[in-house]
């Protein structure tokens, strides 16, 4: 964290003079030789100032930010991956993301509290690679991963913008530098501020309660079936993404249970299923989500899932399918790339197409926890309108 101490972006004020605007002109001004000025004038020369200090520190921020280190495996861990699921002697079908990098957390720098920077840059390396629209807008169109010492900064400078401003308030609109835990809503607001529409899905098996420190608010979605966003709102300071999960409360009971394109019938699935079938369908949208369709190994458009429960985080970047032997119902497994992992351990297991299954593999068993919140990124880049919409962070709920 040393490396950290030597970011500074306080702005001399010498050098407002050479700092690009990218507002308008606002219109009036201050009237010569009046002391007088109006409240809208001086609003509009205020916001005028803020943004040009805001433009100021993401210039210098572009040009200090710091390329993360890490392991890189030859070939890519992907294209072993992929490898290892074509020699599995099983009727199974996989489903996997494309290009990622593997970030481990480094027991000197952020062990026990990294993991969801590290899953950050692991999504971040499958956007700078999968997506040129993505590549232009990410980091200042720096083409790296920062270190997290410069993912925090970019965090904070999201929040400055306005993006998710009840999480920023949790954090009390500082984060560089500290050991707090980051969620799903703060990787979502990082890669919004950029324009990048990622999306927030909540799955909550908890029972209605009482409510707590913090309130929820519940709008109707706008899907053919009925559905429900939650908007973020925690009055009480928080001090970890999981903190966020304890304090939330259901306002109703929402019996019905919606995947990616709202199709599916709760009644029937179990509530691990759900989430294993919402996963499932989310990676093979774009085959239709037909199993005889599928190669054994199918590469997905979509990017990996920033997966995120009470204690942990991990990405997501892919699913197994296989057809149950007693019975229609399928068996899913999830492929996972976990930061706690070692990055050479990975490597040597899919190298080596041994052992490799316990390190990535989760079946259905082991999906414990009553809550779990993912991240996703759909294409393209949001502009003016849609990039303010972007600020705030509904995520779709789903009850199992």
């Amino acid at each position: 964290m040393q490396l950290a101490k030597q970011i500074s972006l306080e702005i001399p004020t010498s050098r407002l003079k050479d700092a690009p605007v990218y507002l308008e002109e606002p219109s009036g001004g201050f009237p010569g030789g009046s002391s007088e000025i109006s409240k809208s004038t001086f609003n509009e020369n205020h916001l005028g100032l803020r943004e040009v200090l805001l433009q100021e520190r993401i210039s210098c921020l572009v040009g200090l930010q710091t390329k993360s280190t890490f392991y890189k495996v030859e070939g890519g861990i992907m294209n072993l991956l992929r490898r290892c699921l074509h020699l599995e002697n099983r009727k199974c079908r996989s489903v996997i993301s494309g290009y990622i990098d593997h970030y481990q957390s480094v027991e000197s720098e952020d062990y026990g509290w990294g993991c969801g920077w590290r899953n950050i840059q692991m999504l971040g390396s499958h956007l700078l690679m999968q997506r040129k629209e993505a590549r232009d807008v990410l980091f200042g169109g720096s083409e790296f991963v920062p270190d997290i010492p410069s993912l925090q900064r970019w965090l904070e400078i999201a929040w400055e913008r306005g993006f998710d401003v009840p999480g920023s308030n949790s954090f009390n609109k500082e984060v560089y530098g500290s050991k707090k835990w980051i969620g799903t809503t703060e990787c979502a607001a990082l890669f919004r501020s950029f324009g990048l529409r990622a999306r927030v899905v909540d799955f909550d098996s908890l029972p209605s309660s009482s409510p707590s420190t913090s309130y929820t608010s519940w709008k109707h979605g706008k899907h053919s079936n009925p559905g429900y966003f939650r908007c973020k709102m925690i009055e009480k300071q928080v001090y970890g993404p999981m903190d966020k999960f304890l304090q939330r409360y259901q306002s109703e009971k929402h019996s019905s249970v919606q995947d990616h394109d709202s199709s599916y019938k709760g009644e029937n699935i179990s509530g691990d299923q759900v989430l294993m079938e919402w996963i499932w369908n989310y990676f093979t949208h774009e085959a239709g989500c037909r199993l005889d369709d599928l190669q054994d190994v199918f590469i997905s458009q979509k990017t990996p899932l920033y997966f995120q429960h009470d204690g942990h985080s991990r990405t997501v970047v892919g699913i197994q399918m296989q057809k149950s032997v007693k019975g229609p119902e399928e068996r899913y497994s999830l492929l996972i790339l976990d930061p706690g992992q070692r990055t050479r351990d990975l490597e040597k297991t899919l190298r080596d197409n041994n052992g490799w299954q316990k390190l990535i593999k989760r079946g259905i068993h082991t999906l414990k926890k009553p809550q779990y919140q993912l991240c996703y990124v759909d294409p393209g880049v949001s502009y003016k309108e849609e990039w303010e919409d972007l600020k705030t962070i509904h995520s779709e709920y789903i009850r199992f």
